[in-house]
């Protein structure tokens, strides 16, 4: 079905004439150009003359008379759902901005430097003629810079001053706010890029967990740390969001950060191709693994802690749809405002409760963000589950304090020395269960 969709798109992209015949080559170049989004001058150095005419048609090629769901270059059933969220005018919008190719964003990492010296390096070292340099508009560490730029041998780099990151993920980090000395949880943190941002705005102080599932992204992230310069982190591989060994760490955390897996549908200006993978019943499985991720890192987060729950999707059946659900199973959390949180660090972006970025808005990949706050009724529940698992702990101190009497009998006195014998075992044995 999804190799149909993006057939029937492709051919309509590349004809000429209504009875114009699909070439397997035309096809091919309409599908690294329109699906995967290369540029035509990537391509060109291996293009003949006739390819590049081609690839020049099928760049220009207008849609304006074909349906909406062509014209936003995106299947049936996800332009539905944006139509539902968004409206036409707006949807059709988003789906062009995908098409846009996206910035290249840096972080800089304030650990070991800052942005105006990053900055100032960069523009002296540009000798390409190219003016577009400049800071990010709303991330205060952030540098936007001219998308074919090698980064990656870089001084900077490798010097751990700079890492690569969209200025959406760098907000992320400040919606977290983390503060010096904090207990810190990123519950799905893969290579660790919002870990490494996470670390650097706690001062390199308190402790910062980095949790996955996959070994070799955690691997990743070793790497990334040894430039970045941090001590307070550590990566620990999880089996799942039930892994037994977070057990002890329930109610640990000032802060946990959700950056759950998605459908990415926010990223398509960099990965186009995952609006044809993409299905409706992919998004289903997704909506219950979030769900019980997110219900499960509530439980790390302390009271008065905040747990920030965060997607790269563009539709409500990931992002608003979770977060209520959520708030109604767990009444002990209160949603906060995302706006206040980021102007309380000098951040002037009003995109309501919720944190959300758009394309064609903000100039950033899609993302979403929801900012929770553990209150009040999470403490009472966890005073009574206490004095209800250690109910044996009362028990024996009611059993002790008849024998500290001297007035008692000695047929009583010796029924209590025998009793804390009994129950002894029992606590004992509790303890290491909990341990």
């Amino acid at each position: 079905m999804v190799f149909y969709a993006v057939c029937v798109f492709l051919s309509t992209v590349t004809a000429n004439e209504e009875d114009d015949p699909d070439d397997a080559r035309k096809l091919i170049l309409a599908y690294l150009l329109r699906v995967q989004g290369m540029s035509i001058r990537e391509l060109e150095p291996m293009l003949n003359e006739q390819q590049k005419e081609w690839a020049h048609m099928i760049k220009a090629k207008s849609t304006e008379n074909l349906p909406l769901a062509v014209q936003a270059d995106v299947r049936d059933w996800l332009w539905d759902k944006l139509v539902a969220q968004y409206g036409e005018k707006e949807a059709l919008t988003i789906g062009r901005s995908m098409h846009e190719q996206a910035t290249l964003d840096l972080r800089v990492n304030t650990i070991k430097g800052n942005r105006d010296e990053v900055l100032a390096k960069f523009i002296a070292e540009n000798t390409s003629g190219e003016t577009n340099i400049a800071k990010t508009p709303y991330s205060p560490i952030g540098i936007r810079m001219p998308n074919r730029m090698n980064i990656g041998r870089h001084v900077l780099f490798t010097e751990g001053k700079i890492e690569v990151q969209d200025e959406g993920s760098q907000l992320l980090s400040y919606l977290v706010a983390p503060k010096r000395g904090m207990m810190v949880a990123d519950f799905c943190a893969g290579a660790g890029g919002k870990s490494l941002a996470i670390g650097a705005l706690m001062r390199n102080t308190g402790r910062l967990y980095a949790f996955d599932v996959s070994e070799k992204r955690l691997h990743n992230l070793g790497q990334r740390l040894k430039r970045s310069g941090l001590s307070n982190m550590h990566a620990q591989v999880i089996s799942s969001e039930t892994d037994p060994k977070l057990k002890r760490l329930n109610g640990k955390f000032d802060r946990v950060l959700v950056d759950a897996p998605c459908s990415g549908l926010g990223t398509l200006r960099r990965n186009p191709d995952l609006k044809w993978r993409q299905t409706p019943e992919d998004i289903a499985e997704l909506n219950t693994k979030q769900a019980n991720i997110l219900a499960r890192a509530a439980k790390l987060t302390k009271n008065g802690g905040r747990l920030i729950y965060a997607t790269c999707s563009l539709l409500n059946d990931e992002n608003e749809n979770i977060a209520e659900q959520f708030l109604a199973s767990h009444p002990d959390f209160k949603l906060l405002n995302a706006a206040e949180i980021l102007a309380q660090q000098q951040i002037q972006l009003d995109t309501g409760n919720y944190l959300k970025l758009l394309p064609h808005l903000h100039n950033t990949d899609g993302f979403f963000a929801a900012v929770f706050e553990k209150g009040q009724v999470a403490n009472d529940a966890a005073t009574v589950e206490i004095a209800t698992s250690e109910s044996e702990i009362p028990v024996q101190a009611e059993i002790k304090a008849p024998a500290k009497t001297k007035t008692a009998k000695p047929k009583v006195v010796k029924a209590v020395e025998v009793k804390p014998k009994a129950v002894k075992p029992k606590v004992a044995k509790s303890k290491v269960v909990k341990s």
